[in-house]
């Protein structure tokens, strides 16, 4: 599985434009399938935020890569994602790879 993690802070005052954008843009984000996004907003900054992206494997990773590139309805997704944020997110990227039989004793 690859995650990319894009870590922001929603423009002032527009943390609910940024919530209700979501909502509309998700869906359209995850149609290709192997797609999953989840938003973790800071519990002690309510602007801040992560969304986390995780792609079942990397050919996944590597076509939204290509529609990120080529596709204009996902650039103009982009585009109004960018205008609700207060400065350019963060992004790593994460390959998982959790070790098995590893929790407590």
């Amino acid at each position: 599985m690859i995650e990319l993690h894009l870590r922001g802070r929603a423009a002032a005052g527009r943390r609910a434009d940024l919530v209700a954008f979501l909502r509309e843009a998700i869906p359209f984000y995850e149609r290709p399938g192997g797609i999953r996004l989840r938003v973790l907003w800071d519990a002690a900054d309510p602007d801040r935020f992560v969304e986390i992206v995780e792609y079942a494997d990397q050919r996944t990773h590597d076509r939204d890569r290509e529609r990120v590139d080529n596709d204009p309805q996902m650039n103009e997704y982009l585009r109004r994602w960018r205008s609700l944020l207060a400065e350019p997110p963060h992004v790593e990227t994460y390959r998982v790879d959790t070790p098995r039989g590893t929790g407590p004793s």
